[in-house]
């Protein structure tokens, strides 16, 4: 068997990736717990059973569609979806606007970086402040701006665009946004390049070293905090840190009441930080602490939230997954950006406005697709079953 050939054939960015991402951080963790990194001490019983809980909802919502698919006649609904594979949207975004869009983009957050007196990455107290309305309008336009844009015109110019961006928003020193824009820009191109294994494996190196090296950067330039780990040992520590915060924060389950969602909704107009909000509750100081996946929901409103919230991440991610394997273009650039800020949000937890945004933008082309095709859908006339 061909090791090279196989390895070609699995669709690597499918949902359940990010059930490997839980497992794979989850170990992550149980390393720097066992090496005693910073004194972490070993976690309950009750993180395993809240990881498998959350887990097993997540992949309920995956497995949803199809068995509901199949109750309104699977081969139907595929029927629908080749029927209108070869339709476009009409009136997508034209190469001169999305480049157009990609560029006021970078251009904002370059303001946005000037305005902040300094390199934010190089100091703590800039990073503390980079995170404006002006970076948020940056994200918003140039996340989906530089995806589609590769989506529709993959053109190898534009990737010096793409590199200028995880630049300019490495700058800030958080590394969740040059992941998040380096990784979803790598799953489009994934998806409508057809990345060979070895592309997969250079790609997942890069992600590493960069991960590391901002995440490195950004803590040793803090002025009030001294650390003497190497980038890996700093690595692992950080997901035993915030799988310790989400041990710690479990018998609290429900204390914040809807506060830290509000926050999440509302916190870049009012200058609050969700992030802090759930530092202040679990540590007792207002400190911005993450507390993977599964903590904010638990935090705010206990097991029904969390189970609602991983049930639904499953099946609108698998339903993207689904449309953009037929419809390519915008499909494909909104799931990269779904994909890519889930998995982020397996160490980080979903307490950012902008990747809510992004959610219903999907949920927004799903309803789209319904009603410009409503024609071509052929489920009540259909009487063939699977």
């Amino acid at each position: 068997m061909n090791l090279k050939s196989t390895f070609n054939k699995i669709d690597i960015f499918s949902p359940y990736l990010v059930l490997v991402g839980i497992a794979l951080y989850l170990l992550l963790a149980l390393t720097a717990f066992n090496y005693q990194i910073r004194g972490l001490e070993p976690p309950s019983n009750n993180v395993y059973f809240y990881f498998l809980y959350g887990s097993l909802f997540y992949l309920l919502g995956i497995l949803l569609p199809f068995i509901f698919y199949k109750g309104f006649k699977l081969r139907a609904f595929k029927e629908f979806l080749e029927k209108s594979k070869e339709l476009t949207i009409k009136h997508y975004p034209g190469e001169r606007l999305l480049l157009l869009v990609v560029s006021i983009g970078l251009i904002l957050q370059f303001w946005n970086i000037y305005s902040s007196g300094g390199i934010p990455i190089l100091s703590g107290y800039l990073k503390a402040s980079s995170v404006t309305k002006v970076w948020l309008l940056s994200y918003v336009l140039f996340l989906p701006g530089i995806n589609i844009l590769l989506a529709f015109y993959p053109k190898r110019q534009y990737y010096l665009l793409l590199g200028l961006g995880i630049l300019l928003f490495a700058l800030t020193g958080y590394r969740t946004t040059p992941i998040v824009i380096l990784l979803s820009s790598f799953i489009t191109l994934y998806y409508t390049r057809k990345f060979q294994a070895t592309h997969i494996l250079i790609f997942a190196a890069f992600l590493l070293i960069s991960g590391l090296l901002v995440g490195y950067v950004a803590v040793q330039s803090i002025e009030w905090q001294e650390w003497a780990l190497n980038p890996l040992e700093l690595f692992i520590y950080r997901a035993g840190y915030t799988l310790s915060v989400f041990d710690q924060l479990l018998p609290l389950k429900g204390s914040t009441q809807g506060s830290l969602f509000y926050y999440t909704l509302t916190g870049y107009f009012q200058a609050a930080d969700p992030r802090a909000l759930v530092g202040e509750v679990v540590l007792g100081y207002r400190h911005s602490t993450t507390s993977t996946i599964f903590g904010p929901a638990l935090l705010d409103s206990g097991n029904l939230a969390l189970a609602l919230q991983m049930f639904l991440l499953g099946g609108i991610l698998k339903i993207m997954h689904t449309l953009q394997k037929y419809k390519k273009g915008i499909f494909t650039a909104f799931y990269g950006i779904l994909m890519a800020q889930t998995l982020v949000w397996i160490e980080t937890g979903p307490t950012d406005l902008v990747v809510w945004i992004f959610f219903l933008i999907a949920l927004g082309l799903m309803i789209y697709l319904i009603f410009a095709y409503k024609d071509l859908f052929p489920l009540k006339n259909s009487g063939d079953n699977l």
